[in-house]
């Protein structure tokens, strides 16, 4: 390819980020160019995430952008006729112990004032809403019930589909191998089978976000962290919520699971020591170790077999919180990266927010979202439901 055709976005990653915001891009009006090496939409991260979307978080950053991200995966059907399989089933997160009930319900007062609908239950009201949660010990927890889940494979099309048809272009098996800047401002971007030229890049690369911002000369606290998950044969409607295990316990942090909208239980793990790298092997280790922490807390689910496990990648940040704004020494780069695997109930929201960015059209709350997650706040603190 000898041209250089322009656009007015490149975006580089075609999941759970970049999808969605070409589709915003597009709908602006804006010549949207998506880079992707993979064969297809979705085929990083995206198709590894178990589904879940809540705005139950400890971060009223990642509060704000996950309510948009609800009503668009909750409304999506609706507005644009792709099912997604959006099930609103909302969040639970246990407390079998004094610790995380005091964790829980300090991290009340905040997650109220973002106008999150959240609320603790003691066990017996807990009990009325999960009847088969294991009642010993049971003191209670918190209970968010617009939260859901819906099919990452299903809404990262549904994006890909609706940006395409709005003329934003995706380019699939072409890797960037470098970013031109001129002058202080981002100029061309080099693939393996050509090259383009545009005045605003979005690194939405996810795992290998760090590489692609070394193009540019930046040095990006993004690493892969490996988790495992599964899901099991279907069955029966019996569970709603998204059960949450915060309690930390020999080689794991916490643990989750729910029951999707076809019956399927999907249950994934945080690995304690964080398992570092792109290794996505199965390992011997993981349904052992969480099905005796699930089967603790959910002795019901003893005789459910499991179909299939597999491994993904989160990026991770030094805070356990994402990496959202414009680089100040590059003029036209902006950064979506280090979602810390929670990429995909944050894309709609973190979608629209760079759309506005680009365009210029800030609304007065995004700047608290850009505040903190800004590329260069000092990553210390940890979040704590991450």
């Amino acid at each position: 390819m000898n041209s250089s055709p322009h656009y007015d976005v490149i975006v580089i990653g075609a999941g759970s980020i970049g999808a969605p915001t070409a589709f915003y891009l597009a709908r602006a009006g804006l010549k949207t160019l998506v880079l992707e090496s993979g064969a297809s939409v979705g085929q990083g991260s995206n198709k590894k995430a178990i589904g879940g979307i809540r705005a139950t978080h400890s971060d009223p950053a990642k509060i704000r952008l996950c309510l948009r991200s609800i009503d668009i995966f909750s409304t999506w059907q609706e507005i644009y006729g792709d099912d997604i399989e959006w099930y609103e089933g909302g969040y639970v997160y246990v407390a079998y112990r004094e610790r995380e009930e005091k964790i829980l319900k300090d991290l009340l007062v905040t997650q109220k004032s973002f106008g999150l609908n959240i609320d603790w239950l003691n066990s017996a009201d807990l009990l009325n809403v999960v009847p088969d949660l294991n009642p010993e010990r049971l003191i209670g927890g918190t209970f968010s019930p617009q939260d859901g889940s819906a099919s990452p494979l299903l809404a990262v099309h549904a994006f890909y589909s609706h940006a395409a048809q709005l003329g934003a272009e995706f380019y699939y098996n072409e890797p960037v191998t470098g970013i031109t800047v001129k002058s202080g401002k981002v100029n061309t971007v080099h693939t393996s089978k050509g090259k383009y030229s545009t005045g605003v890049v979005i690194n939405a690369a996810g795992a290998w976000a760090h590489q692609v911002g070394q193009f540019t000369g930046l040095d990006l606290p993004v690493k892969p962290d490996s988790h495992e998950s599964a899901i099991t044969e279907s069955v029966a409607r019996f569970l709603n919520p998204m059960i949450v295990d915060i309690r930390p316990a020999p080689g794991s942090s916490n643990y989750y699971f729910y029951q999707h909208i076809t019956g399927q239980i999907v249950f994934c793990i945080t690995p304690s020591p964080n398992l570092w790298g792109y290794d996505c092997s199965e390992t011997s280790e993981f349904l052992p170790m969480v099905s005796k922490r699930m089967l603790e807390i959910m002795p019901r689910l003893s005789n459910i077999r499991v179909r299939r496990t597999w491994r993904g990648l989160y990026p991770m940040t030094p805070d356990g919180a994402p990496i959202v704004g414009r680089v100040d020494e590059i003029q036209g780069m902006i950064l979506a990266v280090g979602m810390c695997g929670q990429g995909y109930m944050l894309g709609p929201g973190i979608g629209e927010l760079l759309a506005r960015m680009v365009i210029g059209n800030e609304e007065p709350g995004d700047q608290i979202v850009l505040d903190t997650l800004s590329p260069y706040r000092q990553f210390s603190g940890q979040e704590l439901l991450k």
